[in-house]
């Protein structure tokens, strides 16, 4: 049997208090942590070679279903925002198109085909980079996709919690997180989702860190969509150039962005 299905180390959940049942969720989460840790060596290596690729102007693509699904397009939409890309560099696919994002389509994973003529959508080259997310590891959408990816020459990855998956033996980079038993058996959403979730922050955020999204600990190419992010920006800007915050926000407003604002200012503290 998958570790994904095997029976829950607890039973009559129905009996418990509120308490309780909050106190065996919290102590299941606890391990999802220490199984992405032992990962660690096999993230490694996939975020090398993803690394090299996209350096080369290479993109990164998700694909997935259900759950898994949503967990890469949550990663893809918060590159945007938070690093500065085109909305097209890291890009998640989900099985049934946009409108499974908030509701199930019923066979979408099962379907053999559509993974590979959905990314055919986006024009997919040599130096692009695929990862399969599934739980199960046995997500026929999944398999099928990263199976075309490859032989299309993508360098291709998988995140699922099972062992010895057939996911896992269709892609250059297996990553298998075992978390063992949900807490309700078989609810994948809960920490298997937690450490897919885990795994793409790892890989997106340590790859933009080494393209040169981030300077120092700042996400000095952060879109300014909201006054928060003008008010995190502005404060950027004064701890890096000194300049008092009323003259830091107009550098910010008038270029755009943290870094050309920085620029920008130490350009002119040079003339």
């Amino acid at each position: 049997m998958k570790t994904t299905e095997a029976n829950s180390l607890y039973d009559h959940l129905e009996l418990e208090s509120i308490e309780n049942l909050l106190k065996g969720i919290n102590s299941e989460d606890q391990k999802v942590a220490l199984a992405v840790a032992q990962k660690i060596p096999a993230i490694t290596s996939f975020v090398e070679a993803l690394f090299r690729r996209m350096t080369k102007g290479g993109r990164l693509f998700y694909i997935g279903a259900g759950t898994s699904g949503r967990l890469g397009i949550l990663d893809a939409s918060e590159c945007p925002p938070t690093f500065g890309v085109d909305a097209n560099v890291v890009v998640g696919i989900i099985a049934g198109g946009d409108s499974a994002i908030r509701n199930a389509v019923e066979n979408a994973e099962d379907s053999v085909e559509a993974a590979w003529e959905d990314l055919l959508e986006h024009n997919p080259t040599s130096i692009d980079t695929v990862i399969g997310i599934a739980a199960s590891g046995t997500t026929p959408y999944v398999i099928y996709g990263v199976e075309c990816a490859r032989k299309n020459g993508l360098l291709t990855a998988c995140i699922t919690c099972n062992n010895n998956s057939l996911l896992a033996d269709h892609v250059e980079h297996p990553i298998s997180v075992v978390v063992g038993p949900e807490f309700i058996t078989g609810s994948t959403r809960m920490k298997s989702g937690t450490a897919q979730k885990m795994v793409l922050n790892m890989i997106s955020t340590t790859v933009m860190v080494k393209l040169g999204k981030i300077h120092g600990n700042k996400m000095v190419d952060m879109q300014l969509s909201n006054d928060k992010l003008i008010a995190r920006g502005t404060r950027m800007i004064v701890e890096e150039t000194g300049v008092k915050s009323s003259l830091a926000k107009e550098y910010l407003l008038k270029h755009g962005s943290v870094r050309t604002a920085i620029d920008a200012i130490s350009d002119g503290a040079k003339d």
